[in-house]
Order: C-alpha cells, then structure tokens, then sequence
C-alpha cells in the first residue's frame, strides 16, 4: 500500500512517500525549484517520490495532508477579530491567499495531482503528524512525545505518549503561547530573518551574557513548574499585526529592532543568550513534565524547536530521560512523513516494529545520481575530473582536507531535512585556526560568528567531546561540550573578551568546530549508515590522529542544499571551494578550464555566475 504524505503552502513544503510502513523517499520542494523554503505545492517532491518508488499517481492508496485547514482558519478567524479592528492589515493581506488555496485545498491537491487521484485524501492534525514523525520511525517500543513549534492549527506545546502502533496527545498548550513564537519574536528583534533566522539566533548566544533572562521571565512570559506558560501579549504584536514585536517590548529592552545586515552590537548577543537561556529552562521542564506522567524512559522530539540543538543536548544531560530520538526533518517539511506514517500505523491499525537504529534509514531519503550520469554531465561541462575507487577515493579526500582544503561531498541520496548528514556536504579540517572564518566567508558567503558542526567517527566521540559512548547523535541534533582534554587553558581570555573578539582566541585541539562557549553541534558517524563518509573520516584519522572533520551542508548563503550534479558544479564553481567529489569522480578547481584561462589559482566568483 502507497500513501503521500504532503506539508504545503507555509513554510518548506514537502512529500514523503511511504510503502507498507517503510519510509521509501521524501524531500522538500525547495531542493528541486532552488527556492529556499519553497512554499508551494511540491509537485516536484511528490513526481520525484513517485519515480524512487517507481510508481504512478494511480498507485497511491491514500493522500494525507499534514494539518487541518479549517481548523487552521478557525484560530485565524478567531485571532483576527479578538484584535479586531489593529488587526486588519494582517488580516487582509492573508485572507485572499487562505481563501484562494487553504480552504479549498482538496481541489488544490487534487489539481497538484493532475487529477488522477481519486482515492481517499486524509487529514491529519498538525501536532499529530509531528508527534508521528517523532514516534514511527523511532527505535523505541514506547516513548514520551514532545511536539513544540510556532503554531499549529491551535497548539502549539503537546505532550503525547506513543506505545506500539498508536499515538496519543495527552496535554497542548495553544496559541497565542509558543515557545516557538518567542523564540521568532527574538530572532526579528534580532534582525534576522524569521522561520530561517533562528539558527543564527542560537548560534549568536554564546556571544552574549543571558543578563536579560529575568527581564523576559518578570515580564514577557509566566512559567509554571510543570513548563507550562503563558505569554503577556502587550510585548507581541504577531497575532495582529505584521511584525513579532511590539514597541512596549522594545522600550522594555531599551533599544529598538535591531536593522538587517547591520552591526551586531553586545546588547543583541546578550538578547539571544537571554532567549536561548528561557527557551532551555522551558524546554527542560515540560520534558520533566513528560516523563512524570508518562512513565517513560524514552523521548520523541519534533516541531521546529526541536532543531534547538543546544535544548535537546540540555534535556539529554539534565533531564529524566535515558533515551532520546529527534526527528531530523521537525519542522513542517517532516510533518509529510508524520502524516503518512499515521494513516499506516494509526488509522489503519497495521502493526509496527521498531527498528535500529531507527527506520529513518539515516535520513537520507531523497534522490541519488549514477556515476554514468554525473560523467556525462561533467562531459557536456568539459570539466576536468578523475575517477577513484571505492578504495583510493577516501584515502584522496583526507590527504586534501589534512593539506587544509575545502571540499564539497556529494554522493548517495541526498539528506531529508535541514541539516547535510555526509551526502550533500562540505568538509574542512577541524584542527585548522582559520577554518571558520574561511569557510564562512568565502565558501558559504555568510557571517563569520556562524559555527560550524564537527562529524567525528562513532567510536572515537568520548574522545573529543563530553558524550557517552553510547549516545548516537546521527542527525547532528544534540550539542555537546569539547572534552575538557582536548581544551587549551584560555578561561580568562574569553571572559574579557566582547563579542565576535571571542572568535581569535584558539579554544581547543580542534578550533573549527569549537564553538566559544566550549560547544559543539555534534554529529555521530558510522560505517552502517554513512559508507564513504565513514571512510574518509576513518583516513583522516588514520593520518592525522584527529577522528573530526567539520561537516557543513552543501550551498551558500540563501540557497538550499545542492541536490543535482549541475547544482553543486555550480556552487563549487561559484565559491572558493578546493575540490569537489560527485559520485566516484573527483574534481580540483585549479585544474577547471575557466581557471586556466584566468592564470589564476585562487579565483573566486560570484555567488550569481552563470553556468548554464
């Protein structure tokens, strides 16, 4: 039996095709249209899960849409005339659009279909497709299930309680309180952008000092024991009107929003500690609340919150829990998977048995190339390019990132989810000082304060980095602390240091990925699930006793992670990327034509060129 999972129309629209309860493929819309977050319906994702399946529309027993959008309309409604009449901009610029696709999103799905569905199409609760995606593909038997994003249709907190082949949400907390929301009213007084800018928010929090945090719990938020909340909505101005913020908030805090692409002062770093600081405490305490009336050693994470890496590695250490699994894809793109794996399991009551590591098949769910097709195409190209063994390949690519160059990994099935896992990546060396700053700005083309995540061999992650042997992290969502060990003794320069100054001072063995707080988003790699991945870090290791590489995802600055051969030639072609393997073929910059007839070694290009 096939069933389509769809999230479309807010934020990172999404498919995922699943096959008598096996996950076969799933990917976001934006990796086809290279629009990031991409919100339109994913005919693109959908035509490419058909084709992994080799299946036609016609094949599809059931069509399951990841939320409710009359119950969505209700709350919009509802919040609308609450505010009513300083809400009616915000009301008026989204009416036509709800009114237009939402509420006849039946016809909407079906035409995305070309109309050769006729079938059931279902509808799952947003919340609901989230605490699936958590549970379903976890390797757990019974977990608790926590579920925290901006909003969905009205929730936007749920604990639930997974066991077998059935879900169930015992307690929400609904908007307009969102731990989610905060955190994006935060990131736009920031002045960063909001549903992508909350990434650079946590990372900014180490700069600064949470002086702040009993400001927002006196004034903004009321926590009760159990993590519960409730938010004083004078400081807020997301329900009626179009920006987060209100202007009390800001003669709270003193200063206004902080303008896009201007300084960073020492006052925002100090805000998004403070936020990051609150958001962790919350976080931490609805988790104790799970477990107190779950009874249950295991957790299931999922919404967009629980990309909060940094929480989910302070739940981890701190919290009751013996086991914890986030799904890799927890925003709305992983609500298709979610919603699809409800129907099988939930509604049609088949059995279900977990899988190990977990049935997420390392997340690496989206589309592969042959090498007879990358050859051709680098052919058309007239690229210069060798092709490597299985064998020589990984002893190749370590030699070029230990001689500190920046390589591009592309290989196998791209990643499903936020985060590139070893498939759609770009590789550096961790023990290298300039690493960061180098990849940052002249590969990534973005700020310099941003980290960088460290992939280290499975075996070999007590030794860097405070995490037990045990613990799996393949989906780089729990953070850990660099072991005190590997650390160089400089305390005291980091405390007197302000701000990005913080970023010059050589903190441990392996600089790249040491964040300034001592952190590290870190990411497990095994031989299982990562093949060549695997291999080449096991090479580095073997010739530089140094088992961590930095592993960032595979694009620049607002462009989603490459997903063809001819996306990523183009950004290695694009940045000042050293090398690059696609497939079986490696790749050196200084030996492509457009190079040689520069004379030069080291050109950089636009993130605009056109190689078409």
């Amino acid at each position: 039996m096939n069933i389509l999972g769809i999230s479309a129309f807010y934020h990172d629209s999404a498919a995922a095709l699943v096959r008598d309860g096996v996950i076969l493929a799933a990917a976001q819309e934006e990796r086809f249209t290279r629009k990031k977050h991409d919100a339109s319906f994913p005919k693109c994702a959908i035509d490419y899960c058909l084709k992994e399946a080799a299946a036609q529309i016609e094949d599809l027993d059931y069509v399951v849409f990841y939320e409710k959008p009359l119950l969505k309309f209700d709350r919009l409604l509802e919040t609308y005339f609450a505010f009513a009449p300083s809400g009616f901009s915000s009301f008026r610029s989204a009416i036509p659009v709800w009114v237009r696709e939402k509420l006849f999103l039946q016809r909407e799905i079906k035409k995305g279909l070309k109309k050769r569905f006729s079938k059931p199409i279902v509808y799952c609760e947003h919340h609901e497709s989230h605490a699936a995606s958590a549970f379903f593909p976890s390797p757990f038997e019974e977990a608790a299930i926590l579920t925290i994003d901006g909003v969905g249709e009205w929730a936007s907190s749920t604990i639930g309680m997974g066991k077998g082949n059935r879900i169930e949400i015992i307690k929400q907390l609904n908007f307009p309180h969102s731990l989610g929301l905060l955190y994006s009213a935060f990131t736009y007084y920031c002045g960063l952008k909001v549903n992508s800018g909350e990434y650079k928010l946590m990372g900014l929090a180490p700069y600064g000092v949470p002086r702040f945090a009993q400001l927002i719990r006196d004034h903004l938020i009321e926590i009760q024991s159990d993590g519960s909340f409730r938010m004083n909505m004078k400081y807020f101005n997301y329900c009626q009107g179009l920006t987060m913020t209100h202007e009390n908030l800001h003669r709270l805090f003193g200063f206004p929003p902080r303008k896009p692409e201007t300084k960073l002062e020492p006052f925002y770093m100090d805000v998004a500690a403070s936020v990051q600081k609150v958001v962790e405490d919350v976080m931490l305490l609805i988790a104790q609340h799970a477990c107190e009336i779950t009874g249950s050693e295991n957790l299931c994470l999922a919404g967009g919150v629980a990309l909060n890496c940094v929480a989910n590695g302070k739940i981890l250490r701190e919290g009751p829990f013996q086991n914890i699994w986030a799904q890799p894809a927890s925003g709305d793109a992983g609500g298709a998977l979610g919603a699809a794996c409800f129907v099988w399991h939930q509604l049609l009551e088949n059995e279900r048995s977990p899988l190990q590591p977990d049935g997420q098949r390392g997340s690496f769910l989206g589309p592969a190339y042959e090498d007879e097709e990358i050859r051709e195409f680098l052919e058309l190209k007239e690229a210069v390019f060798r092709p490597y063994s299985k064998d020589t390949l990984p002893k190749e690519v370590a030699r070029l990132i230990a001689s500190e160059k920046v390589v591009g990994l592309f290989q196998g099935r791209m990643e499903f989810g936020p985060r590139a896992l070893g498939n759609r990546s770009i590789l550096g060396d961790a023990r290298s000082s300039e690493m960061q700053k180098v990849m940052n700005l002249k590969i990534k083309y973005r700020e310099s304060f941003r980290p960088f995540a460290p992939s280290v061999l499975r075996e070999r992650v007590s030794d860097f980095f405070e995490m037990e042997s045990s613990i799996d992290s393949p989906y780089m969502l729990v953070v850990a602390d660099v072991h005190p060990q590997k650390r160089y003794s400089v305390e005291g320069e980091l405390q007197s240091a302000v701000g990005f100054d913080k970023l010059d001072i050589q903190r441990s063995e392996i600089p790249a990925v040491t964040h300034v707080d001592y952190s590290a988003r870190v990411q497990t790699v095994d031989q299982e699930r990562h093949g060549l991945f695997y291999n080449i870090i096991k090479e580095f290791d073997d010739c530089t006793g140094c088992p961590v590489v930095i592993n960032t995802s595979f694009n620049v600055r607002g462009e989603p992670i490459v997903c063809s051969p001819k996306d990523a030639y183009r950004c290695f072609m694009a940045t000042g990327m050293d090398a690059l393997v696609l497939g079986s073929f490696l790749l050196l910059k200084t030996e492509q034509p457009v190079l040689k007839s520069t004379g030069s070694s080291d050109a950089h290009y636009p993130v605009g060129l056109e190689l078409d």
